[in-house]
């Protein structure tokens, strides 16, 4: 048998059968880390083209247009959805009808959010910075990225140890320091713009590098010099160490790392610019893009839709007779009963407060998370997380007190002391409250008894000390009767907050908590800022769709008075926010 192949077969076959694909190049997604300021934020008295942030790019699959074209990545069922969905984001409704979505669009649907989660940020953190990504040292990306930075300088070093030395590949660093310096520099800087244009003309540089005239300690002194300039007063040390070093590779790579720095340092400069004018544009800005994305998507309201129709069922439900626990039921019944005790209905706004209050104890592993505030949710749950620590730590005060009288509390330094005792034991009660609540009686009736006896008053008791001990260690029990009544105190006090405002709140302070007012009266600010903030951002035509939504929805599946009633509370809703829309 012949090794060659046959292609007589070939030769026969026709072409013209052929089916002819179109192909498309890869598409980049954008990185999670950093990202651009809005290109399409209003004009502002900073401008945005003096900076330019770094990128990091992973690239995503283009799938087959033939997959395309069969149906082959159409959205699943409901039931299917529900039970592989990664977020709400991709929920899609039974009625919705089934739509291709190419990367292109989804491409641009995650620039949209990105863009409106780092305006959302700069307005709402207030410690918001922009910083480099740090690869770890041990992993695979880290790695890789060391051998082949390695590679690149060894090139480099082997090139300008040549005779004569290869100036290539560091002319074309200098145009990248180049670029990186007149990026730094501010719009009314013309004069320095034009003599760095001078100074580190490239085509110059080449000429003079050809005919080896390349004055390499002369450029390296301008350009530390520039850096010296133009650099934040943090900075300074570290432009002067890179004066020392004499080996030219050793020094660009150097350069590089503090204009990387530099970089930054402008970044965060110009963001600590921007808010001023990004809050007084912010509510605009983020409605007119959220809206933008709900044109996109239409079903982007799944989620939201759940809470809102949750939270108003909870305030038309009926009591219940389970003992008091820290849930979101017994923060709707803390309020008064509006289907038993009140004739008049709860108000839209009621309702939009008591869900904002609800999110502070939602479950962590929920994946239905009001798409509405999901670029808040890990704020919301380190709020959740510092509501808890505060009502642990006023209960044990509170506890504390009732045994050793008002003597040894009427000393703010003796109950600030207790207070650093306290949150240091109890940073891991989450994953073992009891151990932590043990730690805690014995450290806090130990200081109590002590304190007895220094001032001349009589000491705790056996029994006393005993039983105070066992009352602490109580409190890590969820239906504990005092922790019960704190959570539902600082509640009850967000939710004035929400509703009468900070002011007004603070005036009328409850007294089971004055131990813990100023660390509360601090995240009560947070969180009114935040939810305010958000209240005004959601409103207009995406709240009225919403609203219009569960109406429908809810009309036709109540049929009880309860159900009436609440189909009333939602049209009012849906009316009063129409009319708040026009006006």
């Amino acid at each position: 048998m012949s090794d060659k192949p046959d292609l007589s077969e070939v030769e026969k076959f026709d072409k013209s059968k052929l089916k002819k694909t179109k192909t498309e190049e890869k598409t980049t997604l954008p990185s999670n880390c950093v990202q651009p300021l809005p290109a399409d934020l209003p004009s502002c008295p900073v401008p945005h083209d003096t900076i330019k942030m770094p990128k990091m790019e992973n690239t995503a699959p283009q799938n087959d247009s033939n997959e395309a074209e069969s149906g082959a990545h159409k959205p699943e069922t409901p039931e299917q959805t529900q039970e592989n969905q990664s977020s709400c984001l991709d929920d899609h409704s039974a009625a919705s009808q089934p739509e291709v979505r190419s990367v292109t669009d989804l491409i641009e649907t995650v620039n949209e959010i990105s863009k409106l989660s780092i305006a959302h940020e700069i307005v709402v953190n207030q410690d918001f910075y922009m910083e480099d990504s740090v690869l770890p040292p041990n992993s695979l990306e880290g790695r890789i990225m060391e051998t082949m930075y390695k590679a690149f300088w060894d090139h480099l070093k082997v090139q300008l140890s040549n005779t004569p030395a290869d100036f290539t590949g560091a002319l074309e660093l200098l145009k990248e320091v180049k670029e990186i310096l007149l990026s730094l520099l501010l719009p009314r800087q013309n004069s320095l713009r034009n003599e760095i244009e001078e100074a580190l003309d490239i085509d110059l540089l080449k000429q003079e590098a050809e005919h080896g005239a390349l004055d390499v300690p002369h450029l390296s002194k301008y350009i530390l010099n520039l850096m010296t300039l133009l650099c934040a007063p943090v900075r300074d040390e570290a432009v002067r160490k890179l004066e020392s070093i004499t080996d030219p590779v050793q020094l660009l790579r150097g350069i590089f790392h503090v204009l990387g720095l530099m970089k930054m340092d402008m970044v965060n400069y110009t963001i600590q610019s921007l808010r001023p004018y990004l809050k007084e544009h912010s509510i605009q800005y983020e409605r007119a893009k959220f809206q933008e994305l709900l044109n996109k998507q239409p079903n982007l309201l799944d989620c939201t839709t759940k809470w809102l129709t949750k939270t108003a069922l909870d305030l038309t439900a009926p009591p219940s007779s389970s003992p008091d626990s820290p849930s979101s039921s017994s923060m709707a019944r803390s309020s008064p009963n509006w289907a038993v005790d009140n004739p008049q209905l709860p108000s839209s706004t009621m309702v939009l407060y008591q869900g904002y209050l609800n999110l502070l104890l939602w479950d962590l592993g929920s994946k239905e998370f009001p798409e509405t505030l999901l670029m808040d949710k890990i704020r919301l749950q380190d709020m959740e997380s510092q509501l808890k620590q505060l009502a642990i730590l006023a209960s044990v005060l509170l506890v504390a007190r009732s045994f050793s009288g008002s003597a040894l509390f009427s000393s703010t330094e003796f109950v600030n002391k207790l207070k650093r005792i306290t949150k240091a034991l109890v940073e891991e009660f989450n994953s073992r409250p009891e151990e932590a609540m043990v730690s805690v009686s014995e450290q806090v009736s130990q200081k109590i008894h002590e304190r007895l006896k220094d001032m001349g008053l009589t000491a705790l008791s056996s029994e006393k000390k005993a039983s105070l001990r066992g009352q602490l260690r109580n409190i890590a029990k969820k239906e504990n009767r005092v922790r019960s009544i704190i959570d539902q105190r600082i509640h009850l006090f967000l939710k004035g907050c929400l509703v009468r405002g900070m002011q007004e709140s603070l005036l009328d302070f409850p007294v089971g908590l004055i131990f813990i007012k100023g660390e509360l009266t601090k995240l009560g600010w947070k969180f009114f800022n935040l939810m305010r903030h958000n209240q005004q951002c959601r409103t207009g035509k995406v709240q009225v769709s919403l609203l219009h939504l569960v109406l429908v929805h809810t009309a036709g599946e109540m049929r009880d008075i309860q159900g009436l009633m609440l189909c009333f509370l939602l049209e009012e809703f849906y009316v009063q926010s129409f009319f708040n829309l026009i006006s």
